[in-house]
């Protein structure tokens, strides 16, 4: 990732943003992410970051409650952990154990239904082994107010309740002497104190010799002495040994703590690292919940189609203020890679160049931007831009020669992946000469095909984006009447500088006005006109062009439809002339049998000749019906068509030619494949079989909807059973009437031949099965007679 110039983030106030977010975070560790916080240039990377807040700003506003609260920094106690016999301290082993608690409440916030309402950011916690007896260790040791608790082990207990028993003890002989030498006079007016660790009597220096015990110490006066009483100093030194018992005892303890967590460092860095990732997507979200910012759609390439962006910080500055923040689009159409934006003076051009930049880096560091979710954001690998006074004097450098060798820095660097910001194109030096110069300087950057966003005032720069392919004029509009800008951006039109209309709004006076204009002579505006006009006419032209390509485009649909629809006709036809042809030569067959009966009578008559004579002529009749059958066959199921010329290979799926249920090729072999058909097996001859839809995958645990008239529509309600095996034949039955169910059929048609009446006797028995099925009926004689059955469904 290439940014330039170094103080890039401050130029396009990204400074200003990242310290917002380093507002929200809880932790040290999330606000060092901030701080190095990338600019990415996957675009699976940065949807998935994306895709994290997004989720985390869906907890926000549903008020989920996700478990976020200040957290500590544990490196270094981390670090000294890694130390053999290194003894944490109390203040040690309470981080740790807010780091372990809140990663707890993290793992836990995730409950099933949580887990499928925000998969990405679950999808986090997924790879963390947490053991929770780390937490029970350190809670059985230290209390919630970081203390070490009594019981913590029985040896402490012992010693605290001894230490007890000797305060108490302590107490009453205090009291004791307290009253003793109160009654004498002894005793100073603020009675006791403590001094050195050791409960003392205050007593002015004139009875200090009256009392027998330690004196400890003097006020600075010196007219009061701090005295330890003969009668307690035994009970204070016994004291003094168990409280040295005691920390003795707990530097056991904590030692002994100590080393139980030593092995788990590695998984506290993890967890530590976890909550600090946490702590940054909840602080993007959060901030994104103050803009209200949302996930556009991401290109993996540059690209500009913005739709009702923001600049994020004039958003929330104007929302404090109760203002109105106005939006713009950002589309740019085709090859048109670069904005050339030209309008009046503080009229939101250089906002408007700035907020591209902002929101640019803001979604290529993962953060949501103020826009549209209809808005599609591109992908950048190079950030340049020049914006403000760039003088130095450390490098003996003038504003235009520092606008000069950023120039040279972006040509020598930028290509097509590349976003370019320059702010006053041009500006600087002599108009004229400037001009001419950013005019070069345009013409290479267009040829490096960069993307960018320019604003200048320069009439050339914007004939110049006027001509040249791949640069777009665009504006920010004025209001005449009120002579104020509307911070509106108008992509397609140059704009005018309304440096008159300005001028007579600052209060210049009328004569000097008419000077100027005078000076500035009709050239000037009349390329401004000129420029709006061609602009427009050019849009207009632009946008029939896309009119005429579409009408194209529809035109061609609607011919491929047409072709379509005739084939299918004609397939149409020729299918109902073959089904006449059928039924023809079933009733040829009846016919066959009257004959085959007068040839009996013939035979029983011993006219031998005359039987012959008919029977030559009943075949020769059969044999050309068959054949005409079989053309007409060839040409409608056979002959290859644009849909047809398909290969049929395994993992296809298809049915007869003839009709009936599909199902899916599992094996090739010999020119015939095996078909499964449900739970069926069916081997047929390849040039028997076409292509066909996936069938209907009716599920078992899940409902289904399906669109009952589309169905209907695609329902054929005839089934051709002939040449299947009885039990293949059952099972394409099955399929076949469970789809006219569900296609609301009314009746079907089942043809199964007439044959020795196995099949048929077994349609028969299958559809009685059907509780929906009301009649069953063989077709008529000149329509198939027995060897089609018909059924009628309620």
């Amino acid at each position: 990732m290439l940014l330039e110039p170094k103080d890039l983030f401050e130029k396009l106030e990204f400074d200003k943003v990242l310290e917002l977010l380093e507002n929200e975070c809880m932790g040290q560790k999330g606000i060092e992410q901030v701080k190095h916080l990338p600019i990415l240039e996957d675009q699976a990377t940065i949807e998935r970051r994306l895709l994290e807040v997004w989720e985390m700003l869906i907890t926000i506003q549903e008020k989920e409650l996700f478990p976020s609260s200040i957290y500590p920094e544990i490196d270094e106690d981390l670090r000294h952990l890694s130390v053999q016999d290194y003894v944490l301290p109390i203040d040690g082993l309470q981080r740790i154990n807010s780091v372990l608690l809140l990663t707890k409440g993290i793992l836990g916030f995730f409950t099933k239904s949580r887990q499928e309402s925000y998969p990405t950011i679950y999808t986090i916690t997924k790879p963390i082994d947490f053991d929770k007896t780390l937490i029970d260790a350190i809670e059985k040791v230290i209390d919630e107010n970081g203390d070490i608790r009594p019981d913590a082990s029985p040896a402490l207990l012992q010693i605290r309740k001894k230490i007890g028993s000797k305060h108490r003890e302590l107490d009453r002989q205090f009291r004791t002497l307290i009253n003793l030498y109160r009654s004498k006079g002894w005793l100073s007016e603020s009675v006791e104190s403590i001094r050195n660790g050791r409960r003392v009597l205050s007593v002015p220096s004139e009875h200090k010799r009256k009392i027998r015990g330690i004196i400890h110490d003097e006020s600075s006066t010196g007219r009061t002495a701090f005295i330890e009483p003969e009668g307690v100093i035994d009970i204070n030194n016994d004291i003094f040994d168990l409280e040295q018992e005691e920390k003795r005892e707990i530097y056991r303890i904590l030692k002994a703590l100590s080393e139980t967590i030593r092995p788990y460092a590695p998984a506290l860095e993890v967890y530590h690292n976890l909550v600090a990732r946490f702590d940054l997507i909840h602080a993007k979200a959060r901030l994104a919940n103050r803009m209200e910012a949302k996930r556009p759609k991401l290109k993996a390439y540059p690209n500009f189609g913005w739709r009702e962006a923001y600049h994020p910080l004039l958003l929330l500055k104007n929302k404090s203020l109760n203002r109105t923040t106005v939006p713009f689009d950002l589309v740019l159409h085709g090859k048109n890679r670069i904005l050339m934006l030209s309008g009046p003076n503080a009229g939101g051009k250089s906002i408007t160049m700035k907020t591209v930049g902002l929101q640019q880096l803001m979604i290529q560091a993962g953060m949501l931007v103020p826009a549209s979710e209809e808005s599609e954001f591109g992908v950048f690998q190079k950030f340049f831009a020049d914006i403000g006074d760039q003088q130095s004097l450390e490098d003996d450098l003038s504003t235009y020669s520092s606008r000069l060798q950023n120039m040279k820095t972006f040509l020598d660097h930028a290509d097509e992946h590349s976003l370019i910001l320059i702010d006053e194109f041009g500006s600087g030096t002599d108009p004229k000469i400037g001009g001419a110069i950013a005019e070069a300087i345009l013409r290479d950057l267009n040829f490096k095909k960069i993307f960018g966003v320019i604003t200048t005032h320069y009439s050339n720069l914007k004939m110049f984006a006027f001509k040249t392919q791949g640069i777009v004029n665009g504006s920010m509009t004025f209001d005449r009447d009120s002579l104020s800008p509307t911070y509106e951006m108008k992509v397609g039109r140059p704009g005018s500088s309304y440096a008159f209309e300005i001028a007579q709004k600052s209060g210049l006076s009328g004569k000097l006005l008419k000077y100027a204009k005078h000076k500035t002579g009709k050239n000037e505006k009349a390329i401004d006109e000129l420029l709006v006009d061609l602009q427009r006419e050019k849009k207009e032209l632009e946008e029939k062009l896309a009119k005429m390509t579409d009408r194209e485009q529809m035109l061609q649909k609607l011919i491929r439809n047409y072709d379509n629809l005739q084939r299918d006709l004609e397939f149409k036809r020729k299918k109902l002339k073959l089904e006449a042809k059928e039924q023809s030569l079933q009733q040829a067959a009846k016919e066959n049998k009257i004959l085959e009966k007068l040839v009996r009578e013939i035979k029983e008559e011993k006219n031998l000749e005359k039987a012959r004579e008919v029977a030559a002529q009943v075949r020769k009749e059969r044999k050309n019906l068959n054949e005409t059958v079989s053309d007409l066959r060839e040409e409608i199921y056979y002959q290859p068509t644009e849909d047809l010329e398909r290969e049929i290979r395994v993992g296809d799926f298809v049915k007869l030619r003839t009709g009936g249920a599909s199902g899916k090729v599992e094996s090739i072999s010999k020119g015939k494949a095996v078909v499964l058909m449900g739970l069926m097996k069916m081997t047929a001859k390849l040039r028997d079989l076409v292509h066909a839809n996936e069938p209907l995958d009716v599920r078992t645990r899940k409902s289904i909807s399906t669109d009952v008239t589309q169905a209907q529509a695609r329902f054929e309600s005839k089934l051709d059973l002939r040449g299947l095996r009885r039990e293949e034949a059952l099972k394409v039955l099955e399929t076949f009437v469970d789809k006219a169910l569900m296609s609301n059929a009314t009746n079907i048609r089942i043809v199964h031949g007439k044959g020795d009446g196995v099949l048929r006797q077994a349609v028969r028995l299958k559809l009685r099965e059907y509780k929906d099925i009301s009649t069953i009926q063989f077709a008529e004689p000149h329509d198939g007679g027995d060897g089609v059955t018909l059924a009628d469904i309620d």
